[in-house]
Order: C-alpha cells, then sequence, then structure tokens
C-alpha cells in the first residue's frame, strides 16, 4: 500500500474492530437483555451494541481526533479532517441476543465522502475482512474473489427482512417470487457478513431493502474490491431503498428483476 494514511486508517480499523469484537466476544452477560428498541419492538439493541460502539468511537478518537464519526448507536460528530468513521458496532444484534453466531463488527473509513478502508471482524466465526480502496480484499490475510459468474437459475442469493412488519411482508412476498428462479435463497441475519461472504465466494448474490450507511459501509467495499458489482435501483448507488451485490454475471439479471418485482417499496 503506497498511501501511508490509508495504511495508517485501516490499521486503526482493524484494531478497533478487533478489540470491539473481544469485547462482545468474552463480555456478553448471560443474562443479557434489550436496552432499547428502534423501529419497531423487535429491531432490538443491547447494553451491548452500546459498550462496543463507545470502544469503537474511544479508541479511534484518542488515535485521530478530529475525524468525524457516525454510528448506528449515536455516534455522530462533523469532524475537521476530511476523514469520517461509520461504524456498526453490532450487526446483527437479534442473532447476538439469541446467542447465535452470524453477528460482527463493521467499520470503514471515508476520505472527502469516498470510502477508502473497510474491515468486517466476525469474531464467532474467527474472520477478519478487510480491503482498501484500489488493494484488493483480503480474508484473514488472504486474497479474496467473489465466484465464477453463474446463470442466474443457479444462483444462490442471500437476503435480509425489515424489523417493520409491513415491510417485511411485502419482502417475503418478493423472495416467494425469487425462489423459484434461483437455485435458492439464504438469509443469515447480518448484511456486512452477507457482503463479505459475496466477497469470499459463498455467495453468488446479496440485495436487501431498508440498509443504512453503517450496514453496508465496509462490507460494500470489501465486496467491489473482490470483483463484485454493487448498486441500488438501475444506475445508482446501494441506498436506503434497496442494495444489491453480486458477482458480474448475475448482477445485472438480478437487479432487473428485483426492479421488475418492486424489491425497493413496500
Amino acid at each position: 500500500m503506497t498511501d501511508p494514511l490509508l495504511s495508517d486508517l485501516l490499521e486503526l480499523a482493524l484494531e478497533a474492530a478487533r478489540r470491539a469484537g473481544a469485547l462482545l466476544r468474552d463480555g456478553r452477560p448471560a443474562d443479557l437483555g434489550v436496552a432499547a428498541t428502534k423501529s419497531s419492538p423487535i429491531d432490538v439493541v443491547t447494553e451491548m451494541d452500546i459498550r462496543a460502539e463507545k470502544l469503537i468511537t474511544g479508541y479511534l478518537s484518542e488515535h485521530r481526533p478530529a475525524d468525524g464519526f457516525l454510528g448506528e448507536e449515536g455516534a455522530s460528530a462533523e469532524g475537521s479532517s476530511g476523514i469520517r468513521w461509520v461504524i456498526d458496532p453490532l450487526d446483527g444484534t437479534v442473532n447476538y441476543l439469541y446467542g447465535l453466531p452470524t453477528w460482527s463488527v463493521s467499520i470503514a473509513a471515508e476520505r472527502d465522502g469516498e470510502r477508502v478502508v473497510g474491515v468486517v471482524e466476525a469474531p464467532m466465526r474467527r474472520e477478519t475482512f478487510h480491503a482498501v480502496l484500489g488493494g484488493g480484499a483480503y480474508g484473514n490475510g488472504e486474497a479474496l474473489s467473489c465466484r465464477p459468474t453463474a446463470p442466474l437459475d443457479q444462483a444462490l442469493v442471500a437476503t435480509g427482512f425489515n424489523y417493520v412488519t409491513g415491510v417485511r411482508d411485502h419482502q417475503a412476498a418478493v423472495a416467494r417470487q425469487l425462489i423459484p428462479l434461483l437455485r435458492d435463497v439464504r438469509r443469515g441475519g447480518s448484511a456486512a457478513i452477507e457482503l463479505c461472504d459475496v466477497a469470499a465466494g459463498r455467495l453468488d448474490g446479496y440485495y436487501e431493502r431498508g440498509l443504512h450507511p453503517w450496514d453496508v459501509a465496509a462490507g460494500d467495499l470489501i465486496a467491489r474490491e473482490a470483483g463484485a458489482l454493487t448498486g441500488g435501483r438501475p444506475g445508482l448507488p446501494p441506498d436506503g431503498d434497496l442494495t444489491v451485490a453480486a458477482t458480474p454475471g448475475v448482477f445485472e439479471p438480478l437487479q432487473a428483476l428485483l426492479e421488475e418485482l418492486g424489491a425497493w417499496h413496500d
């Protein structure tokens, strides 16, 4: 890596994610409960989400006090350096609450609005994914590459569902129409991990409606650096309406099908 700033940002993101992952893995209370709810009574926050975000922002601020933040659990600061950290301290909170292993820590760095570093730590899978813009994607230090292109009817595609009942009902209707057209559909519960699984060649594609910047900031960069294509509705970047990531041959037909099925609205 020739840019010393990006090298520094990557090292900070890796260490912050490692520390937060260790806190979440080793510090989970046996009686862990819900600390708050967000969009609905089943969209939950635990005390550990909050503790992990404080750990991450505290560590990064100690090393780069002029940087900005955008965090899922409320961290927000403009900063003056041109660098902003986009943080999901615990992606897959419901999985974590129930003791399921598919959860992660997601940290991305933006420079002047462009994503340049992404790290996703998945402690229970013993995996660390990272990417630097233009430098490729890596999982546990090994270079990643998305799967060779498959026909859409042989594609394994993951998705996720919203916690607002009306939105989720429509998402289920879209998935019901998709399933006969694909090899199969998976639902893991962590957008960051599923984007990394596209990067690692474990999925041919992934889509979801209703994601936030912190859900996708790191995973989107990792997927793209592994050779996947990402976007939202046709001609648009990933956003709250729709996020799509897939191998090059699957991306366009999947995106077109999602547009036809109205996956971007209720």
